[in-house]
């Protein structure tokens, strides 16, 4: 046996018997794959001369997921620490010039635990906060120097919202505070004072089925204790507080770009027990900077009641506009913010300047949904995106905010499935006061884009002539990598910042230079699992019977002897199109470097599986009927599958696995519901019975009233007495991820046990939709493995 291969499964420890058991691990060898320390993330400096790298645990102990939390308002509240709760933790520091290549570590206190760092506006300093077992705490470090310090005396509340926006002067920063009238908090009680009653009386109100909402008075009282916050300018050299307001349920804040109004979102009675908190009743107003109301922008009620799809009446994304001193822009539905209703416009655009006395100004009407603003990099100018939902289209338009109507000009518009035809996004610049602009030279902005192609991707940066839409490519990847645009290197535009990896280089980081070509390395980014990269991999395409083009990532085994019929592993994730063209588009690389990480399928490569990772499994159709044949298009897409490899002679068709999350989860049931295609599945937090998702799911816009059979059809819990292969379910106890309750896998367990077919159920303990803690992630991987090792790869 060669030294790559993993240890036979029969190292597990096997447990079969119900009720809580010990976590198990996978062999050795996965385990320090998965402990290796991760590539760190990077950020660069609003000079485009500096580049952080952020080192973080990618699996915490499952302990950490333990402490005590308040699950209410669509939020996780870690009760101990008054903050919200943490997965992901941020270790360590390190600071690259991209001018000279020197290189520091930030001086971090011992064993730390911080936020993701936020660089000042002009690169000097960067502020994090850092977490205790008791309270967050506020620190900055000098971007020179390398020196961390601590804001004495400043404790953190983040519940809401970011805690930390920087100012223009580079020392002073916005921050959330807990107000010092902070005291202890409230009791819940020991017997209730009543049931707990809701009520509904002719309203409709189609709201998707949120997790983690308030369900009691006591709720409420805990959102109004925890979600407290203190507005407050923190000179962060001389820890001078200078607080803002009175203290309110805050969940947004910034400043004008001349720094002398703050808009601010402020949470109010009556609260919701059916939506999270940002769709709670709230106020949207100007304030000085003493924290008095300029001007009341929306008093919005409770969106409980926004029509499937749809977008909630009054003013929304509101936000200021670049180049302006103190000028609001944001958008209106005139539709009622239903997508069913036939209007000549469903938007309008309204703006509003300082002193804020007068009445909003309408800037221009909007023919479909609005779906962003962006600030093209010159005074008034405007990128304007809209959606047309019945066609799935975006259009982005180039829009004067003084002239609308007669400026406008179409820039872009395409299916919002269109890979191949994608013109990548702006890239962007930080002006002095924070705002962020497209870099624009004269009439041309940048494009950075994914160069999604038939032969994978291939990322591209790209000059473009907002006025003449003239367009010049300055830089793709080169074939054979995955090469792609991450920064300008400075203020010039003839070195760029430039990320890349092929299937056996590990992502490194590069100055390319755009005149020659020369490149000049950065980091030295190790492989975590070099007995891993000689594993084989190609871009598989094939198609349905139906003609629709389908494609995904084939991985073989390092010794792979060609003829040899492998166990097959399929790892899929069902997408809606309209059309078959854009649903047999590629969106992928086979030159992507292939990391182990988390619970990923691959691992099944190390137990002698192909692995078909990615196999698309589009449902093509008109967007209100589609899944009128979901089983039927994802049965036909993985029989295809399977056929092209046996055809190869890779794979044997009697021992193949399906397996997916979420969305893939319930195209796994389905598959073993209704074919015969499989061996056996792996179905990780899924949603099972669609009953319980009445209002729709994934792209479905017909409620279960409206579509009853469909409901019925593709829901796998109906058909439990025909899912006659064994299926692995494992679902986190907390998934807080809409539909996905963690009743959906034991239902549908109890449903297959009811009929005597073969499953097995785990559900993770303090886990989510995602699963994170290190015990939870090794656990996971040796249940799939060991199952796969009994119901596919020893079947014959």
């Amino acid at each position: 046996m060669n030294t790559w291969r993993i240890a036979l499964l029969s190292l597990f420890v096997v447990s079969i018997c119900a009720g809580q058991s010990v976590y198990k691990v996978p062999p050795k060898q996965i385990v320090d794959i998965i402990d290796a320390p991760p590539t760190p993330l990077v950020s660069i400096s609003p000079t485009r001369e500096a580049m952080l790298l952020v080192e973080y645990r990618a699996h915490p102990p499952v302990s950490a997921l333990a402490r005590p939390i308040h699950r209410i308002a669509g939020v996780r509240i870690d009760v101990e620490r008054h903050s919200r709760q943490r997965i992901t933790q941020y270790t360590g520091l390190r600071m690259f010039s991209l001018v000279d290549g020197s290189a520091q570590r930030i001086a971090l206190p011992e064993n730390a635990a911080i936020g993701f760092p936020s660089w000042s506006n002009d690169g000097s300093r960067i502020a994090f906060v850092r977490d205790l077992d008791k309270e967050v705490q506020l620190w900055w470090a000098d971007v020179k120097t390398g020196a961390a310090h601590q804001v004495e005396g400043v404790r953190v509340n983040d519940v809401l919202g970011n805690p930390v926006l920087w100012m223009s002067d580079n020392k002073r920063v916005l921050v959330r505070l807990i107000p010092k009238s902070f005291g202890a908090p409230p009791l819940a009680p020991r017997t209730p004072e009543g049931p707990n009653v809701d009520e509904t009386a002719g309203r409709i109100s189609k709201t998707a089925t949120y997790q983690d909402l308030l369900r009691t008075a006591f709720d409420e009282m805990l959102l109004e204790h925890y979600g407290a916050t203190q507005l407050a300018e923190v000179d962060i050299t001389t820890g001078k507080v200078e607080t803002i307001g009175q203290p309110g349920l805050i969940s947004s804040a910034s400043f004008s770009p001349d720094e002398k109004s703050l808009l601010v979102t402020v949470l109010k009675r009556p609260f919701s027990y059916r939506v999270p908190y940002p769709s709670f009743t709230r106020s949207v107003a100007v304030w000085n900077v003493a924290g008095r109301t300029l001007r009341t922008i929306a008093d919005l009620p409770v969106s409980d009641d926004v029509p499937t799809q749809g977008v909630p009446v009054g003013p929304r994304s509101v936000q200021w506009q670049a180049y302006h001193d103190a000028t609001l822009l944001w958008s209106e539905a005139q539709d009622g913010g239903d997508p069913v209703k036939k209007v000549p416009y469903r938007e309008i655009v309204k703006t509003l300047s300082a002193p804020f006395s007068g009445e909003p100004k309408d800037v221009m009407t909007i023919q479909h949904r609005y779906a962003g603003f962006s600030w093209a990099g010159a005074k008034n100018e405007v990128l304007v995106t809209e959606y047309d939902r019945d066609r799935r289209w975006v259009t982005t338009s180039l829009v004067n905010s003084d002239d609308a109507r007669g400026s406008r000009a179409v820039l872009f518009d395409l299916s919002a499935n269109d890979a191949y035809n994608n013109p990548g996004n702006p890239v962007e610049e930080t002006l002095p006061n924070g705002d962020r602009t497209a870099i624009r030279d004269g009439d041309w902005i940048y494009l950075s884009g994914r160069g999604a192609s038939e032969l994978g991707d291939r990322p591209f940066l790209d000059k473009f002539n907002v006025k003449t839409k003239a367009k010049e490519r300055l830089f793709q990847s080169a074939e054979g990598r995955l090469e792609s645009f991450t920064a300008f290197v400075g203020k010039g535009r003839t070195t760029i910042l430039l990320r890349s990896e092929s299937s056996s280089d590990v992502p490194n980081y590069y100055l390319h230079d755009l005149t020659n070509g020369k490149r000049t390395p950065l980091t030295k980014f190790t492989d975590p699992a070099p007995q891993l990269t000689k594993m084989s991999r190609q871009l598989l395409k094939y198609s349905r019977p139906d003609g629709v083009p389908l494609s995904g990532t084939l991985y073989l085994p390092p010794d792979y002897a060609k003829g040899t019929r492998l166990p097959l592993l399929i790892w899929a994730y069902p997408l809606e199109y309209s059309d078959p063209a854009t649903a047999g588009q590629v969106r992928s690389s086979p030159h992507a470097f292939t990391f182990f990480r988390g619970t990923t399928p691959l691992f099944f490569v190390t137990q002698g599986y192909a692995v078909l990772m990615d196999a698309t499994m589009p449902v093509v159709g008109d967007p209100e009927t589609m899944n009128n044949t979901f089983v039927e298009q994802i049965v036909a897409a993985a029989k295809s599958a399977i056929d092209t490899l046996d055809a190869m002679g890779v794979v044997d068709p009697k021992r193949v696995a399906v397996s997916g999350h979420s969305y893939g989860a319930f195209m796994t049931a389905n598959l073993l519901a209704h074919s015969d295609l499989f061996a056996a599945g792996i179905a990780r937090s899924g949603a099972y019975n669609r009953s319980l998702t009445p209002f729709g799911f994934q792209s479905e816009r017909r409620s279960y009233w409206e579509a009853m059979d469909v409901y019925t059809k593709v829901s796998p819990f109906n058909y439990a007495n025909k899912i006659n292969e064994p299926i692995l379910l494992i679902h986190g106890e907390a998934d807080n991820n809409t539909g996905t309750y963690p009743i959906q896998s034991e239902r549908l367990f109890q449903a297959i046990r009811g009929n005597g077919g073969i499953a097995r159920l785990v559900m993770l303990p303090y886990e989510s939709h995602g699963y994170s803690g290190r015990e939870s992630v090794l656990h996971t991987l040796a249940e799939m493995l060991e199952w796969g090792e009994k119901y596919v790869k020893g079947r014959r």
